[in-house]
Protein backbone atom coordinates (compact mmCIF):
# COMPACT_ATOMS: atom_id res chain seq x y z
CA UNK A 1 0.00 0.00 0.00
CA UNK A 2 2.77 2.45 1.01
CA UNK A 3 4.64 1.79 -2.25
CA UNK A 4 1.53 2.54 -4.31
CA UNK A 5 0.86 5.76 -2.40
CA UNK A 6 4.49 6.86 -2.81
CA UNK A 7 4.27 6.24 -6.55
CA UNK A 8 1.10 8.34 -6.83
CA UNK A 9 2.75 11.21 -4.94
CA UNK A 10 5.90 11.00 -7.07
CA UNK A 11 4.01 11.02 -10.37
CA UNK A 12 1.76 13.86 -9.24
CA UNK A 13 4.72 15.96 -8.15
CA UNK A 14 6.58 15.27 -11.40
CA UNK A 15 3.56 16.27 -13.47
CA UNK A 16 3.01 19.53 -11.63
CA UNK A 17 6.69 20.49 -11.59
CA UNK A 18 6.80 20.28 -15.37
CA UNK A 19 4.85 23.55 -15.65
CA UNK A 20 6.50 26.91 -15.08
CA UNK A 21 3.32 28.91 -14.39
CA UNK A 22 2.19 29.51 -10.81
CA UNK A 23 -1.30 28.11 -11.16
CA UNK A 24 -4.29 28.13 -8.78
CA UNK A 25 -2.63 30.74 -6.61
CA UNK A 26 -5.82 32.60 -5.74
CA UNK A 27 -7.28 29.76 -3.71
CA UNK A 28 -4.57 30.16 -1.04
CA UNK A 29 -5.24 33.89 -0.70
CA UNK A 30 -8.98 33.56 -0.03
CA UNK A 31 -9.95 33.92 3.65
CA UNK A 32 -12.19 30.86 3.20
CA UNK A 33 -12.49 28.35 0.37
CA UNK A 34 -14.16 24.99 -0.22
CA UNK A 35 -13.46 21.66 -1.88
CA UNK A 36 -14.19 17.94 -1.78
CA UNK A 37 -12.25 14.78 -1.03
CA UNK A 38 -12.00 11.02 -1.63
CA UNK A 39 -10.36 8.65 0.86
CA UNK A 40 -8.91 5.18 1.10
CA UNK A 41 -9.12 4.04 4.74
CA UNK A 42 -7.30 1.18 6.46
CA UNK A 43 -8.78 0.37 9.90
CA UNK A 44 -7.66 -1.83 12.78
CA UNK A 45 -7.83 -2.05 16.57
CA UNK A 46 -5.17 -1.62 19.20
CA UNK A 47 -6.20 -4.40 21.60
CA UNK A 48 -5.83 -4.49 25.38
CA UNK A 49 -6.80 -7.88 26.83
CA UNK A 50 -7.97 -8.84 30.31
CA UNK A 51 -5.59 -10.73 32.61
CA UNK A 52 -7.58 -13.97 32.18
CA UNK A 53 -8.23 -13.56 28.45
CA UNK A 54 -6.87 -17.05 27.61
CA UNK A 55 -9.43 -18.86 29.77
CA UNK A 56 -12.25 -20.87 28.14
CA UNK A 57 -15.67 -19.25 28.24
CA UNK A 58 -17.92 -21.22 30.63
CA UNK A 59 -21.29 -22.55 29.54
CA UNK A 60 -23.93 -20.82 31.71
CA UNK A 61 -26.47 -23.59 31.05
CA UNK A 62 -24.24 -26.60 31.83
CA UNK A 63 -22.06 -26.14 34.93
CA UNK A 64 -18.56 -27.53 34.54
CA UNK A 65 -18.53 -27.28 30.74
CA UNK A 66 -17.29 -24.58 28.38
CA UNK A 67 -18.69 -22.89 25.29
CA UNK A 68 -15.19 -22.39 23.84
CA UNK A 69 -11.68 -23.68 24.40
CA UNK A 70 -8.92 -21.40 25.61
CA UNK A 71 -7.42 -18.71 23.41
CA UNK A 72 -3.96 -18.59 21.85
CA UNK A 73 -4.23 -15.12 20.33
CA UNK A 74 -6.52 -12.20 19.49
CA UNK A 75 -5.52 -9.90 16.64
CA UNK A 76 -6.96 -7.21 14.39
CA UNK A 77 -5.73 -7.29 10.78
CA UNK A 78 -6.04 -4.04 8.79
CA UNK A 79 -9.19 -3.89 6.68
CA UNK A 80 -9.86 -1.53 3.76
CA UNK A 81 -12.64 1.03 3.49
CA UNK A 82 -13.42 4.26 1.70
CA UNK A 83 -14.81 7.69 2.41
CA UNK A 84 -15.85 10.95 0.81
CA UNK A 85 -16.56 14.42 2.08
CA UNK A 86 -16.03 18.17 1.88
CA UNK A 87 -13.32 20.67 2.74
CA UNK A 88 -13.76 24.05 4.43
CA UNK A 89 -10.42 25.87 4.68
CA UNK A 90 -9.91 29.01 6.82
CA UNK A 91 -6.76 30.98 6.07
CA UNK A 92 -4.80 32.13 9.13
CA UNK A 93 -1.58 33.27 7.44
CA UNK A 94 0.72 32.47 4.53
CA UNK A 95 1.87 29.32 6.31
CA UNK A 96 -1.10 28.21 8.42
CA UNK A 97 -4.73 27.23 7.86
CA UNK A 98 -7.57 25.76 9.90
CA UNK A 99 -9.30 22.92 8.03
CA UNK A 100 -12.70 21.37 8.61
CA UNK A 101 -13.16 18.16 6.58
CA UNK A 102 -16.50 16.50 7.41
CA UNK A 103 -17.08 13.21 5.65
CA UNK A 104 -18.76 9.84 5.54
CA UNK A 105 -16.61 6.72 5.99
CA UNK A 106 -17.47 3.07 5.32
CA UNK A 107 -14.97 1.10 7.39
CA UNK A 108 -15.56 -2.42 8.61
CA UNK A 109 -13.09 -3.80 11.19
CA UNK A 110 -12.12 -7.38 12.01
CA UNK A 111 -11.12 -9.24 15.18
CA UNK A 112 -9.49 -12.68 14.76
CA UNK A 113 -9.69 -15.20 17.63
CA UNK A 114 -7.27 -18.13 17.59
CA UNK A 115 -8.83 -20.78 19.83
CA UNK A 116 -6.90 -23.79 21.11
CA UNK A 117 -8.34 -26.78 19.20
CA UNK A 118 -9.52 -29.86 21.11
CA UNK A 119 -7.07 -32.77 21.04
CA UNK A 120 -9.22 -34.64 18.54
CA UNK A 121 -8.88 -31.74 16.09
CA UNK A 122 -5.12 -31.19 16.43
CA UNK A 123 -3.46 -31.48 13.04
CA UNK A 124 0.20 -32.48 12.72
CA UNK A 125 2.22 -32.08 9.53
CA UNK A 126 3.24 -35.67 8.63
CA UNK A 127 6.58 -34.51 7.21
CA UNK A 128 7.80 -31.95 9.75
CA UNK A 129 5.83 -33.08 12.81
CA UNK A 130 4.83 -29.44 13.45
CA UNK A 131 1.40 -28.69 14.90
CA UNK A 132 -0.71 -26.83 12.37
CA UNK A 133 -2.95 -24.02 13.62
CA UNK A 134 -6.58 -23.91 12.65
CA UNK A 135 -8.01 -20.86 10.84
CA UNK A 136 -9.02 -18.13 13.32
CA UNK A 137 -12.62 -17.29 14.11
CA UNK A 138 -13.23 -13.82 12.67
CA UNK A 139 -15.72 -11.27 13.93
CA UNK A 140 -16.51 -8.34 11.67
CA UNK A 141 -17.50 -5.04 13.25
CA UNK A 142 -19.54 -3.11 10.70
CA UNK A 143 -19.46 0.69 10.83
CA UNK A 144 -20.66 3.69 8.87
CA UNK A 145 -19.00 6.75 10.37
CA UNK A 146 -19.84 10.44 10.15
CA UNK A 147 -16.46 12.09 10.76
CA UNK A 148 -15.87 15.74 11.68
CA UNK A 149 -12.10 16.38 11.76
CA UNK A 150 -10.63 19.79 12.62
CA UNK A 151 -6.96 20.31 11.88
CA UNK A 152 -4.19 22.89 11.89
CA UNK A 153 -2.38 22.86 8.53
CA UNK A 154 1.23 24.12 8.68
CA UNK A 155 2.54 24.90 5.18
CA UNK A 156 6.00 25.33 3.72
CA UNK A 157 6.91 28.06 1.25
CA UNK A 158 5.50 27.52 -2.21
CA UNK A 159 7.96 26.41 -4.90
CA UNK A 160 6.41 26.96 -8.33
CA UNK A 161 3.40 24.59 -8.21
CA UNK A 162 4.36 22.60 -5.13
CA UNK A 163 4.03 23.06 -1.39
CA UNK A 164 4.42 20.55 1.48
CA UNK A 165 2.47 20.64 4.72
CA UNK A 166 1.95 18.97 8.11
CA UNK A 167 -1.44 18.46 9.72
CA UNK A 168 -2.30 18.12 13.42
CA UNK A 169 -5.81 17.88 14.77
CA UNK A 170 -8.69 16.02 16.38
CA UNK A 171 -11.77 14.22 15.09
CA UNK A 172 -15.26 13.49 16.38
CA UNK A 173 -16.93 10.44 14.84
CA UNK A 174 -20.40 8.96 15.20
CA UNK A 175 -21.43 5.52 14.02
CA UNK A 176 -24.76 5.74 12.21
CA UNK A 177 -25.15 2.07 11.29
CA UNK A 178 -28.69 0.77 11.77
CA UNK A 179 -29.34 -0.90 15.13
CA UNK A 180 -31.05 -3.74 13.25
CA UNK A 181 -27.71 -4.73 11.68
CA UNK A 182 -26.10 -5.25 15.10
CA UNK A 183 -29.09 -6.72 16.93
CA UNK A 184 -27.93 -10.14 18.15
CA UNK A 185 -30.41 -10.58 20.98
CA UNK A 186 -31.72 -13.81 19.44
CA UNK A 187 -28.30 -15.24 18.56
CA UNK A 188 -26.46 -18.02 20.34
CA UNK A 189 -23.29 -17.21 22.32
CA UNK A 190 -21.06 -18.22 19.39
CA UNK A 191 -23.01 -15.93 17.03
CA UNK A 192 -22.76 -12.76 19.11
CA UNK A 193 -21.24 -9.56 17.66
CA UNK A 194 -18.51 -7.38 19.11
CA UNK A 195 -19.99 -3.89 19.41
CA UNK A 196 -18.45 -0.42 19.54
CA UNK A 197 -19.44 2.83 21.19
CA UNK A 198 -21.32 5.12 18.81
CA UNK A 199 -19.35 8.29 19.69
CA UNK A 200 -15.57 8.35 19.24
CA UNK A 201 -12.93 11.05 19.76
CA UNK A 202 -9.57 10.69 18.02
CA UNK A 203 -6.31 12.57 17.54
CA UNK A 204 -4.78 12.89 14.08
CA UNK A 205 -1.45 13.67 12.44
CA UNK A 206 -0.58 13.73 8.76
CA UNK A 207 1.60 14.94 5.93
CA UNK A 208 0.64 16.07 2.46
CA UNK A 209 1.45 18.12 -0.63
CA UNK A 210 -0.39 20.95 -2.38
CA UNK A 211 -0.07 20.48 -6.14
CA UNK A 212 -1.29 23.45 -8.21
CA UNK A 213 -2.99 23.03 -11.55
CA UNK A 214 -4.49 25.65 -13.84
CA UNK A 215 -7.99 25.67 -12.38
CA UNK A 216 -7.71 23.78 -9.09
CA UNK A 217 -5.39 22.53 -6.36
CA UNK A 218 -4.87 18.80 -5.72
CA UNK A 219 -3.61 17.70 -2.29
CA UNK A 220 -2.61 14.06 -1.70
CA UNK A 221 -2.47 13.44 2.06
CA UNK A 222 -1.46 10.55 4.31
CA UNK A 223 -2.90 10.71 7.83
CA UNK A 224 -2.88 8.55 10.98
CA UNK A 225 -5.56 8.67 13.67
CA UNK A 226 -6.22 6.82 16.92
CA UNK A 227 -9.13 7.11 19.32
CA UNK A 228 -8.59 8.78 22.70
CA UNK A 229 -11.29 6.68 24.30
CA UNK A 230 -11.98 2.96 24.58
CA UNK A 231 -14.42 2.13 21.77
CA UNK A 232 -15.43 -1.31 23.08
CA UNK A 233 -19.01 -1.74 24.27
CA UNK A 234 -18.47 -4.51 26.86
CA UNK A 235 -20.81 -7.49 26.84
CA UNK A 236 -20.78 -10.95 28.41
CA UNK A 237 -20.11 -13.41 25.60
CA UNK A 238 -17.06 -15.36 24.32
CA UNK A 239 -15.83 -12.65 21.93
CA UNK A 240 -16.23 -9.57 24.12
CA UNK A 241 -15.38 -11.03 27.55
CA UNK A 242 -11.60 -11.49 26.87
CA UNK A 243 -11.25 -7.84 25.79
CA UNK A 244 -10.46 -5.04 28.22
CA UNK A 245 -10.20 -2.12 25.78
CA UNK A 246 -10.20 -1.45 22.04
CA UNK A 247 -8.68 1.67 20.50
CA UNK A 248 -9.55 2.40 16.88
CA UNK A 249 -6.67 3.13 14.49
CA UNK A 250 -7.05 4.47 10.97
CA UNK A 251 -4.55 5.17 8.20
CA UNK A 252 -6.12 7.38 5.54
CA UNK A 253 -4.88 8.29 2.08
CA UNK A 254 -6.93 11.24 0.81
CA UNK A 255 -7.15 13.27 -2.38
CA UNK A 256 -8.42 16.82 -1.83
CA UNK A 257 -9.66 18.98 -4.72
CA UNK A 258 -9.91 22.72 -3.95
Amino acid sequence: MIKKISLVLLLSFAGVSAFAQNWAGGVDDDPIHFGFMFQYISSEYKIQKKADWRNPYPNPDVPGSNVTNGLNAISSPPTPGFGLGFVVNFRLSEHADIRLTPGLGFTDRVLDYQFIPPESDVIVDPVTGIYLTQPPTSKKVQATMVDVPVGLKLKSDRRNNFRAYLLLGAKYSRDIISKKKIDDSGNSLLEKYVKNQRNILSYEAGVGFDLYFEYFKLSPELKFSQSYNNVLKPEDHPFSAPLDKLFLRNVQFSLFFE
